[in-house]
């Protein structure tokens, strides 16, 4: 139908602009958080600009939900507005009859949103931490000065000197180092050469050609050991990603049966955005509604009442699956299953405008509802 074109192209158009409204403010929001976090060596000032933009990927999923329901209500409340659903309902149409375009523009983002969630999200997550341990363990193995005591790694208790540094090679000449192991006991190391490297998850220091002297402070036994290679382990790091502490790594094949109370409270994360998006836009039908004589906004109230209610009781549910107090199942299926009957007594109540609105609710709750 004729009108049911021109409903989904002006849902398009609306869509796009709310969309690259909310895009506009996460991102510049998320750069101004990372930049800080730059300023204060907690982010590798390399990553901030790749760091952004997986964190708009991993974004795009919830703010594809928001931007169909927004638009949605959005669209039709200004066609309560303008009196134009009052001449649809005043022809003996039924405000049902919205649900089927209302669908054909929402089920797009649920495919879109599913496709993400699924598949295109824990490959984006895990991409995204490992470029940013990578990158910060780059910058702290390439932070060298040269002619100046600097402690080495995150102890104190080893110093080093560099007489010269190459930048392009890594080599660095005539070095000096002193450390203190647990005795107390010095060792002080000379070495022509060294560099820094990472392998298995270790930061080590390579020394060639040199000399290691351990003893006791103010004592004369100090022994000498020549070296022509000398590997010190600056640190030791936990692996780039760890599959329980980051889940949302974890590909959803893996998850799909899996006894873990946290695999099943990602999964069942995964599923409810999806599902979220048509119920949301299915409770935007009944929420637009809009008196134009009152020509008060309760509607946006309620609609933003009901949105955060959805996604707080999706998180506490997520929350309790995660730590095994309820099944998957009953973490699932709960809260769409309310939603669904709020939107279907909505569309009941709102399809009688002339009746006052509990009464419409009683009436709406018997089998022989509104239509």
């Amino acid at each position: 139908m004729i009108y049911q074109r021109n409903f989904i192209k002006e849902l398009s158009f609306t869509a796009v602009g709310i969309f690259v409204v909310l895009l506009a403010v996460l991102v510049s929001t998320q750069a101004i958080n990372l930049l800080g976090r730059a300023a204060d060596g907690r982010v590798a000032i390399d990553a901030v600009l790749a760091l952004v933009g997986f964190w708009v990927i991993g974004m795009t999923p919830l703010l594809l939900v928001l931007t169909a329901f927004i638009s949605t209500l959005t669209v039709l409340t200004r066609y309560w507005r303008d009196s134009e659903m009052s001449v649809w309902l005043s022809c003996g149409l039924a405000l049902k009859q919205w649900i089927r375009p209302v669908m054909q523009f929402a089920v797009p983002f649920a495919i879109l949103i599913a496709v993400m969630q699924l598949w295109v999200m824990p490959w984006v997550e895990l991409r995204s931490r490992e470029y940013a341990e990578i990158l910060k363990q780059k910058q702290e193995l390439s932070m060298v000065e040269t002619g100046e005591f600097n402690s080495l790694g995150k102890s104190k208790g080893r110093v080093y000197f560099i007489e010269t540094f190459d930048t392009e090679s890594g080599i660095m000449k005539n070095l000096f180092l002193r450390e203190q192991d647990k005795n107390g006991n010095d060792n002080i190391v000379f070495a022509k050469e060294g560099n820094f490297s990472l392998n298995d998850n270790k930061r080590t220091l390579e020394l060639h050609d040199g000399y290691r002297y351990s003893g006791t402070p103010g004592k004369a036994d100090y022994n000498r050991i020549s070296f022509q290679h000398l590997s010190l382990i600056i640190s030791t790091t936990p692996k780039l990603i760890d599959p329980v502490s980051h889940r949302r790594t974890i590909p959803t094949a893996q998850l799909i049966g899996s006894s873990n109370p946290q695999h099943q409270a990602e999964l069942m994360w995964r599923i409810s955005l999806t599902v979220s998006v048509l119920l949301l836009c299915l409770l935007a039908v009944p929420l637009s509604y809009f008196n134009p004589r009152s020509g008060h906004t309760y509607n946006i109230l309620i609609a933003i009442g009901l949105f955060l209610v959805y996604q707080n009781g999706l998180t506490f549910l997520r929350n309790a699956v995660e730590d095994g107090k309820i099944h998957f199942w009953l973490g699932l299926l709960p809260m769409h299953i309310i939603m669904f009957a709020v939107a279907l007594i909505l569309l009941r109540v709102r399809s009688m405008p002339s009746q006052p609105f509990w009464q419409a609710v009683a009436k709406s709750l018997t089998l022989k509802g509104g239509k």
